[in-house]
C-alpha cells in the first residue's frame, strides 16, 4: 500500500464565511487570522506503526477503501448532521464528508458539512473542494442539526472531471460542481469525520467539539446506495471490498494516547456505521 502521509493541504476558512455572510459562492475561501480563525482540511495523519486494516489517525475517524491508482470512479455517502455542544471559550471544529483521494495521494475531491464552535456559539456549513483549489462554502444550503445529508463524488472518463454533489435531503436543496483535478490518482474512497487544523501540520489540529454520535449510511438516513463506492467498474457497499477496507480511529496529537473519535463496526448489511465522540483532544 502506498504511503498514507499525503502532502495535500486544503484550506477552509470559516472566518471569511462569518465575516462576509457566505456571499462569495464560487470563489475560494481564503485563510485569515480574523474572526474564528483558519481551518485546514488535512490529509490523514497516522500514528504508527499501523498494521492490518485498523488504523489510528490524528485527524480522521471513519472508513476508507484503498484501491489501485485510476480505479475509483464514484463514492456515495450519507449522514445525519450532528449538533455540537460548545464550550464557552475557544474554537473547535468537526467536518463530516465523503470523498475520493487524500488517503494515499496528494489530491482530494470531496464535499461535506462542518460544525464549528466559536466561543460557545455553534455554526453549521456545507462546502466542497477540489485540491489544489481551496475549499468553497456553499451558500445555497443552510445546514441544520438533524438534517439528513447525502453526498456523491463522481469521476467522468469522458470529460476528465470530478463532480461533487451534496444534498440536504431534509430540505430538498442540492448543489453540484464539476472540475478537472490534474494529477488525481483516484486511489481511495472515504467516509470520514475530521478534526480540522489551524495550519498544515498535525500539531495544529483543533479540539473536536462534542457531536455525541455521527450516524453514517443507509441504515440511519434511508438514502439508498450509501455508503458505497464504484471501484474498477464494480459498485459495492463498504464491507464488500473486504481487505481493501480500513477503519480509522481518531486519537490525540502527538502520540495518539487519547481516543478522540471512534467508529463502530460496519452494520450487518455493510452500508452503515457510526462515529462516537470520545474526547476533545488537543
Amino acid at each position: 500500500m502506498a504511503s498514507r502521509h499525503g502532502s495535500a493541504v486544503v484550506v477552509l476558512s470559516l472566518a471569511v464565511i462569518l465575516l462576509f455572510g457566505l456571499s462569495s459562492l464560487g470563489s475560494p475561501a481564503y485563510a485569515t487570522t480574523a474572526g474564528a480563525g483558519s481551518l485546514y482540511l488535512l490529509p490523514a495523519k497516522f500514528v504508527g506503526p499501523n498494521t492490518g486494516n485498523s488504523m489510528t489517525s490524528l485527524n480522521w475517524a471513519g472508513y476508507a477503501v484503498s484501491a489501485a491508482s485510476g480505479s475509483v470512479t464514484q463514492v456515495k455517502g450519507s449522514w445525519i448532521q450532528p449538533s455540537v455542544t460548545c464550550p464557552t471559550t475557544g474554537l473547535q471544529a468537526a467536518a463530516f464528508w465523503t470523498g475520493i483521494d487524500g488517503l494515499t495521494s496528494g489530491t482530494v475531491e470531496q464535499t461535506g458539512t462542518l460544525a464549528e464552535c466559536d466561543y460557545g456559539v455553534a455554526s453549521y456549513y456545507a462546502w466542497y473542494e477540489f485540491y489544489p483549489s481551496a475549499s468553497v462554502a456553499i451558500s445555497s444550503l443552510v445546514i441544520q442539526p438533524g438534517n439528513v445529508i447525502s453526498a456523491t463524488v463522481k469521476y467522468s472518463s469522458s470529460t476528465g472531471k470530478f463532480t461533487t454533489t451534496i444534498k440536504d435531503v431534509t430540505t430538498g436543496k442540492s448543489f453540484s460542481k464539476s472540475e478537472a483535478v490534474p494529477g488525481a490518482l483516484r486511489s481511495s474512497a472515504e467516509w470520514i469525520v475530521e478534526a480540522p487544523a489551524s495550519c498544515d501540520s498535525a500539531s495544529c489540529i483543533y479540539p473536536l467539539p462534542n457531536f455525541a454520535t455521527a450516524s453514517m449510511g443507509k441504515d440511519s438516513t434511508s438514502v439508498s446506495s450509501t455508503d458505497s463506492a464504484t471501484i474498477s467498474g464494480s459498485s459495492k457497499v463498504i464491507s464488500k471490498f473486504g481487505s481493501m477496507v480500513d477503519s480509522l480511529t481518531m486519537a490525540s496529537y502527538p502520540s495518539g494516547s487519547t481516543v478522540m473519535a471512534q467508529p463502530s463496526s460496519l452494520s450487518r448489511d455493510g452500508t452503515s456505521f457510526s462515529v462516537t465522540w470520545k474526547n476533545a483532544g488537543p
